[in-house]
């Protein structure tokens, strides 16, 4: 058997590590995970709710074409229905873009540190990627702007950007759309668009109808908290999300995954409360890195991408070793660790760990 050739060497993803496997490891009894991003507060009690009462339809296959969610969203965002496509999270809208418009050997522009999936399925389709350096962990707008040419199908900025946190301003973003021509898709992947406190941020929506190349990513895994049912949503031109949908699998969200997000997004204050906790134990964690004489990227998400000082899978290892699961192998960063911002308690034992590693990473210095 013979694969293609252009996923033979692909790395495999790997996600944070499990809970239960480092206590199982290490014979903790304690183990708090601060590495994917997860929101510590949970989800909605209407998503658990419905959740529960959908337990009846287990046996029934979903609705393919998600209409009563599809319905809600559109109604919350103030779009059509027709400028809806769900997902097994926006993940795997980012694979059915990547599906649905790359050929080998189309080129593809992206930030050098971003979100890996991007990457990984422009390689599958065997597409060339061309990685742009971030600027201040940012990025960097006119040098993608400048690498575009006639075989580019596609640019992605994720905004905020993981890991770093950073975002693009809105005049920034407006300013880069008007220069990119129309044949390029721009994917603005806005999965932490809630948790974003900058005034500057931009108002994405609103600028599809103005740009017929902008596909916009959200998902539910986030501040709502639905992160192990994978529900995701991208918003684009009728057009664009007709040929996207044409390469979907029929059922590829679950009927959970639809109920829960319905009633989720009908609980706008839970949302809201999460979010003012997130800002403000955030602002705590930049303080105390600020404290620790640590180097930080300023982060409009709910996780912050910090220096360390040593190579950062040394600093995992050490927090592990604490009960603390967090994020390394950044290669722009190398030592470089990304935390989620975790409930106040957790966010506290993080700090007393992290003076811990610190601390040991100075007796062990020549």
């Amino acid at each position: 058997m013979k694969p293609k050739s252009q996923i033979v060497d692909l790395p495999v993803y790997k996600p944070g590590k499990p809970i239960e496997e480092v206590k199982r490891e290490l014979g903790l009894e304690q183990v708090i995970k601060l590495a994917s991003n997860e929101n510590p507060y949970g989800s909605s009690p209407a998503a658990l709710e419905a959740i529960t009462k959908e337990m009846a339809n287990v046996s029934v296959y979903p609705d393919g074409s998600s209409a009563e969610l599809t319905e809600v969203l559109a109604e919350h965002l103030g779009v059509e229905r027709s400028n809806l496509i769900f997902g097994c999270g926006s993940d795997e809208i980012i694979a059915l873009i990547t599906r649905a418009f790359f050929l080998p050997g189309d080129e593809t522009i992206m930030a050098d540190q971003t979100f890996s999936v991007y990457k990984s399925n422009a390689d599958i389709e065997g597409a060339v990627t061309i990685e742009v350096p971030l600027k201040n962990g940012t990025h960097d707008l006119p040098a993608m702007l400048a690498k575009i040419n006639d075989k580019t199908k596609a640019v992605w900025i994720c905004n905020p950007n993981n890991p770093t946190g950073t975002i693009v301003s809105e005049q920034d973003l407006i300013t880069f759309m008007d220069q990119v021509p129309s044949h390029v898709m721009v994917v603005l992947d806005e999965a932490y668009y809630e948790f974003v406190t900058d005034e500057a941020y931009p108002q994405s929506i609103p600028l599809i109808d103005r740009y017929s190349n902008l596909v916009v990513l959200r998902t539910f895994s986030k501040i709502y908290g639905l992160a192990s049912l994978r529900i995701g949503y991208g918003i684009a031109r009728p057009e664009v999300i007709d040929l996207i949908n044409r390469v979907r699998e029929p059922f590829n969200t679950s009927r959970f995954g639809q109920v829960a997000a319905k009633a989720a997004l009908q609980d706008q204050a839970f949302v809201q409360d999460c979010s003012q906790r997130n800002a403000a134990d955030r602002e705590w964690l930049q303080n105390e890195f600020s404290r620790l004489g640590l180097r930080y990227f300023s982060s409009q998400g709910n996780f912050i991408l910090v220096d360390v000082n040593m190579p950062s899978l040394t600093a995992f290892q050490s927090l592990l070793k604490q009960g603390i699961i967090v994020r390394s192998g950044f290669h722009v960063y190398p030592t470089y660790i990304r935390v989620s911002v975790g409930t106040a308690e957790q966010n506290r034992a993080f700090i007393a760990a992290l003076e811990n590693t610190l601390a040991e990473s100075e007796l062990v210095r020549p």
